[in-house]
């Protein structure tokens, strides 16, 4: 990604970037309320949250997006 004037660090990621995303970005990305995403990842329905700091917690992008994809490949499966 190049650099823009909205963006002015973009491509200065280091390869194999990892981003790590905190409940609210969780639940913008997801579209599910925070307690929904809690309870699922309590029942193993989503991938859990790590500690970052004392007290903070957060989820790995990647994660949450390869989660994304296999309800989407559940979707297209059980359409067919």
């Amino acid at each position: 990604m190049a650099k823009t004037a909205a963006n002015p660090t973009a491509g200065n990621e280091p390869s194999g970037h990892r981003r790590f995303l905190r409940i609210l970005g969780v639940s913008e990305k997801t579209g599910l309320p925070p307690c929904t995403i809690y309870r699922y990842a309590a029942a193993g329905k989503f991938p859990k949250q790590f500690k970052i700091g004392a007290r903070a917690a957060a989820w790995d992008e990647a994660e949450i997006e390869a989660w994304q994809a296999k309800r989407l490949a559940e979707r297209d499966k059980s359409a067919a």
